[in-house]
């Protein structure tokens, strides 16, 4: 039997190279193995303050770069054109306790010292769970933080089929051996981020020219040899890792006397690896109607390979898995309070 793998990126702000080396690609990597459903979690987006404008932008812009980076071979679309998604939360919520949801090490992070906390920032891991087991996923490859949500789903999931008889599948988190930890090139103690923002960020629609100006002026280390030694010189670890992931040669494999080549070296692989990436995303760009198409019809496809989990689940907890006859005889006339 084929694997299943299910994985959601949000829409909280511009993708970076940490994103591509870090999950992306190996995302992209995965569809030769598995069956890979790849979904744009705007609705996790609304559990904190933000534009609604912005978010109807970044959610098309990630959905263009999942495209343009080489997830079109796998099923790919927008989380909110797909109902059952809210529909299976609401069910898991159903299921969820409060407590454990108030013990997400996110909710609490997030929460902290924040005078109005919305609730969907408590019941959101419902909503992760609904997408992972929506799908009947095998595998959920996380990041270390985000593993205590796949536990909860594998904890959900089994409650609900406990209590109301065998229904979804029970996920497995997993962890990409070939990902990449990329860190901030203007500092190399933080994580590259796509919601932070700071000059050392380098996000896939940089220009050429901006992308390597940024790999130049990354923040190196005391001394001039170059070794990979994250505890000790985490500047130019960094830039090793970069260029081993561009390169897909082992960091062992570098040689070099001094940082300035080192960043030559960087910069040029970082362009080159972004190139294709952009040069898709501009063609994906310039005909919206064929992007609407490949969206929509993802969603459509979505849509109908979950109806099956979704009518099964409803009938296990006690809902009409299908609708109920109208009690309105068809052939009944109008009220006068009706007719226009």
């Amino acid at each position: 039997m084929t694997k299943r793998v299910f994985s959601a990126f949000t829409a909280s702000g511009h993708l970076t190279l940490g994103n591509l080396l870090g999950a992306m690609l190996p995302a992209v990597r995965l569809q030769d193995e598995a069956d890979c459903v790849y979904a744009v979690a705007n609705l996790h987006a609304l559990t904190v303050k933000h534009d609604p404008a912005l978010l109807r932008e970044r959610t098309l812009e990630m959905a263009t770069l999942m495209l343009a980076c080489g997830m079109d071979r796998s099923l790919v679309y927008i989380q909110s054109e797909v109902p059952a998604h809210t529909e299976l939360s609401y069910l898991l919520e159903c299921t969820a306790h409060y407590g454990e949801m108030r013990r997400m090490i996110q909710f609490k992070e997030k929460s902290a010292g924040n005078e109005e906390v919305r609730l969907s920032l408590l019941t959101y891991p419902a909503l992760m769970a609904a997408d992972i087991l929506l799908h009947r996923a095998h595998q959920v490859p996380v990041g270390e933080d985000q593993r205590q949500h796949v536990e909860l789903t594998r904890d959900l999931a089994l409650r609900f089929n406990h209590r109301y008889g065998e229904t979804f599948t029970l996920p497995e988190a997993v962890h990409p051996p070939v990902a990449a930890r990329v860190m901030d090139l203007a500092d190399p103690t933080a994580k590259m981020s796509k919601s932070r923002g700071s000059a050392g960020t380098i996000y896939l629609l940089d220009d050429p020219a901006d992308a390597h100006r940024k790999v130049m002026r990354a923040v190196t280390d005391s001394g001039g040899e170059v070794v990979h030694d994250p505890a000790n010189k985490p500047g130019v670890s960094n830039l090793l890792t970069i260029l081993s992931a561009c390169t897909g040669r082992p960091v062992e494999s570098f040689s070099y006397e001094g940082y300035g080549a080192l960043k030559r070296d960087v910069a040029e692989a970082v362009v080159e690896t972004l190139r294709p990436i952009r040069e898709r995303h501009a063609e994906l760009s310039a005909d919206p109607a064929e992007l609407s198409r490949i969206l929509t019809g993802g969603a459509a496809r979505a849509a109908e390979r979950t109806a099956g989990l979704m009518a099964a689940a409803r009938q296990a907890i006690g809902l009409p898995s299908t609708a109920l006859p109208s009690t309105v005889p068809a052939t009944a006339a109008p009220s006068s309070a009706a007719v226009l």
